[in-house]
């Protein structure tokens, strides 16, 4: 057994989260570093999916919207997840997609500025609908758009800037973007702030509410573990809310849903960011999902999630050196939950597709990027160390 092995097993047996892992569906066979992308199935939930189908659906039928509590699930779920990323009850709203609430957000944003402010600066590496919806939002309002390296946005904002979009983590690189910071310049500059994310809630603390941040979205099936095509979510700040004004008025945001008045009333709260009828069996899968966060300390996810990928990294460098290159940040304070590698040969997908044959399944960003995502409650040391293990025979071979 090598010291790393050795290690890797003293540490999965020290660590305060490892009970977690049991209730996650994992293959012992396989090293599962691709929760940035899709987390695994949390145990529970088949169960519960099961019930909404069979019992919900099945013999209450219309009778759950309000018996079985279908038509409030967008704001309870929503204050779930508001606990995960900071946010105070009320503020979080669980529904549609990551890119319908960018555009709900970013153009609510622009509607929120001041007169004069016509420019939407968006992340210059931000993943692609981000950019897509960041660009029609601007045309939509009649702003100009201006892409920013996300360092660059803090100084970048200025009088005509409405608002700015950023990932909270790069989803390429795994570099962790400064929320305090960014979000402080940019309201000083008086302009609004929209955060994604995507890459980061459920991997470490998001203090939403403590930073002032006015709007964020992201997705939950990363994570958050919420199952493929899981419910979005999207926060609005308390005191932003009355000013909240949706470009997607849907029956679902009305005051009064049911009064199917022809003329418009946006609903009070985070129910304002409601558009249509509710997404029931994925909303409710990710309510069980949830589940596994009750009682979890952010900090000690952040902790381990900080020292497995110092490990891995660490075993790269010993199993692989040369073969690969870490583009993700060595500093903790610019670091996500994933490591990002770039081939010496720049080439990605034949040695992912050999690492998935070996039992280790992470993901390309092409050409040369290989991505190992991190989810503290369930990944350990000892994955960590085989992935390694693996990575290095695979480019050794």
């Amino acid at each position: 057994m090598s010291d790393l092995t050795s290690e890797a097993a003293a540490r999965d047996a020290a660590d305060e989260l490892r009970a977690k892992r049991a209730e996650f569906v994992l293959d012992d066979g396989t090293v599962y570093l691709d929760g940035n992308s899709l987390g695994a199935l949390p145990r529970a939930v088949p169960a519960r999916l099961a019930d909404v189908v069979e019992r919900e659906w099945g013999r209450l039928r219309i009778r759950s919207w309000d018996e079985s509590a279908w038509w409030t699930a967008p704001e309870r779920v929503g204050d779930r997840i508001g606990r995960l990323v900071g946010a105070a009850p009320g503020q979080v709203v669980a529904g549609d997609s990551t890119s319908v609430n960018v555009f709900k957000a970013v153009v609510a944003a622009v509607r929120c500025a001041a007169d004069g402010r016509d420019e939407v600066l968006v992340d210059a590496a931000t993943f692609p609908t981000d950019g897509y919806i960041a660009e029609s939002a601007a045309r939509m309002t009649g702003c100009r758009i201006r892409a920013v390296p996300a360092a660059d946005l803090a100084d970048a904002a200025g009088p005509r800037t409405a608002v700015v979009l950023v990932n909270h983590v790069d989803y390429r690189t795994g570099r962790l973007h400064d929320l305090p910071g960014t979000t402080a310049a940019v309201r000083a500059a008086g302009a609004r702030v929209v955060w994604d994310l995507c890459h980061s809630a459920g991997a470490l603390p998001v203090e939403l509410d403590a930073h002032g941040v006015d709007f964020a979205v992201g997705c939950t099936y990363k994570y958050l573990n919420g199952g493929p095509g899981a419910p979005a979510f999207l926060y609005v700040r308390w005191d932003l809310q009355p000013r909240f004004d949706s470009p997607l008025p849907g029956w679902n945001s009305h005051a009064d849903p049911f009064g199917m008045t022809a003329a418009y009333r946006p609903a009070d709260g985070a129910v304002r960011g409601r558009v249509g009828t509710p997404e029931i069996l994925s909303l409710l899968a990710l309510d069980a999902a949830l589940d596994v966060w009750d009682g979890v300390d952010l900090a000690a996810v952040r902790a381990k999630s900080l020292d497995l990928t110092d490990f891995f990294l660490r075993c790269v460098a010993a199993y692989a050196p040369g073969a690969v290159t870490p583009v993700t940040p060595a500093a903790h304070g610019e670091r996500g939950s994933q490591v990002s590698l770039r081939t010496a040969s720049g080439e990605g997908r034949g040695l992912m597709a050999e690492l998935v044959r070996r039992g280790v399944v992470g993901d390309v960003r092409p050409p040369d990027i290989l991505r190992f995502g991190f989810a503290p409650l369930y990944v350990g040391f000892a994955d960590a160390e085989r992935a390694a293990r693996v990575l290095g025979e695979v480019v050794g071979a």
